[in-house]
């Protein structure tokens, strides 16, 4: 064995509980995602649409209200939980760290840019991949300054928030300047709705890279946020709060019962101050409005991390929730697949059904496409060591053809 390099996780080593908890991720990133393949991606994530009555607007408000920017958090969490994994793995095992961290950031930002240009452009892979590189600075940081500096990161982007909504008072012309601003956005979700709706493929491509760097520009509010959670979890790995939870006896119920109803508060006031919000306009009401839903967002996350971990204490709830790790096992490869089926289903050059699906049917289209990959990822796992996005991104981080097939064992 190479005494420079990490080899890969064997399934055995893994801890099944972050397998649970990327797995009930993956199934709210898809109900987040839906309204962003089913209509064009920058007029999703703006509140509750003032457009939708009856059935169709309940549904909104409730995806909305607990899932939209609650489930992106927690898989940034585990993403950083995942990062400080590894990183005691080498030390425990005295080897490198760095080269094999750069590979692997390297390689999901390849998947990332295929991800973000080919397939959808809602991508969140290349800014993990981005964001993952300066994490690295922070391997040897104590876990309770990971926690207060995450904690301080995250809070960055709702203070920005509320700071931009409160210049809206102050600087001449914003109004202006923020209706000008919304009409370039409106006419990017107008060229959206041309080449995604009714475009080829490679329509498709060309608007995908144009819609690139508007994504990125996103990175200066929501990179802090990601940032943030990243460092948190973190923490959480490297207390040993998540592989021991019973050396922390009051922690998860201080999340279950404290932060996460004061996250239901903190996203009720946000919903009334501003349940919705306009791609032309942005004041001190929806700055305050969505500062509000930020911190609400990560409140709530943690507390279902809690309720989670809590389900997994109790046998009968424990079974079910244990259907989740194979899912959580091959959570890139499932996310991949859930960006390629969608855009097909949706996109002009597949089925065409773009704006087509009414808001109440997209949630049982999202559980039902979850439930599929939760039972194919039953299948896969058992035959099969790694999903075939995490074999490409352990062959490019390990510069080695891995082993796909489980070990044969022959019983005498």
């Amino acid at each position: 064995m190479n005494p420079t390099q990490l080899d890969p996780i064997a399934p055995g080593e893994r801890i099944a509980t972050l397998d649970v908890l990327r797995g009930f991720a993956l199934g709210g990133i898809l109900l987040m995602n839906m309204e962003s393949f089913v209509g064009p991606v920058f007029q999703a994530n703006t509140g509750l649409d003032p457009a939708l009555t009856g059935a169709d607007r309940i549904a909104d408000g409730l995806v909305y209200f607990f899932v939209q920017g609650k489930f992106f958090t927690l898989f940034s969490l585990l993403f950083g939980m995942g990062f400080a994994m590894m990183v005691q793995r080498a030390e425990v095992a005295g080897r490198p760290f760095a080269g094999l961290y750069w590979r692997r950031s390297l390689a999901l930002l390849g998947i990332g840019l295929a991800h973000s240009l080919l397939i959808w452009s809602g991508d969140i892979l290349v800014p993990y991949a981005l964001l993952a590189i300066p994490l690295l600075a922070f391997r040897d940081v104590p876990a309770r300054w990971l926690a207060w500096l995450g904690v301080a990161c995250y809070l960055a982007a709702p203070a920005m928030l509320l700071g931009l909504g409160l210049l809206s008072q102050w600087v001449p012309g914003w109004d202006a300047f923020m209706a000008q601003a919304g009409k370039e956005m409106t006419e990017v979700a107008e060229a959206q709705r041309q080449a995604y709706a009714s475009g080829g493929y490679a329509m498709a491509v060309a608007q995908r890279v144009r819609d690139f760097g508007l994504m990125l520009s996103n990175l200066m509010v929501f990179g802090v946020m990601i940032f943030g959670m990243f460092l948190l979890g973190a923490a959480f790995t490297r207390s040993r709060a998540i592989q021991r939870p019973e050396l922390y006896p009051r922690l998860y119920p201080w999340l279950r019962w404290a932060v996460l109803p004061l996250g239901l508060l903190l996203m009720l006031a946000s919903f009334l101050v501003a349940p919705s919000f306009s791609l032309t306009v942005f004041d001190l009401r929806t700055g305050l409005g969505q500062a509000l839903g930020a911190v609400a967002a990560a409140m709530m996350c943690l507390g279902y991390l809690a309720w989670v971990m809590r389900g997994l204490e109790v046998p009968s709830v424990a079974r079910w929730l244990e259907l989740l790790a194979p899912a959580g096992r091959m959570a890139l490869s499932n996310y991949l697949v859930q960006s390629i089926v969608c855009t097909l289903v949706f996109y002009g050059y597949g089925l065409g059904f773009f704006e087509h699906l009414p808001r109440f049917w997209q949630v049982p289209f999202a559980l039902g496409l979850f439930a599929i990959q939760v039972l194919y990822s039953q299948w896969w796992m058992a035959r099969f060591r790694f999903g075939p996005a995490e074999w490409l991104w352990r062959s490019l981080t390990y510069w080695k053809l891995q082993p796909m097939r489980h070990p044969v064992t022959f019983l005498e």
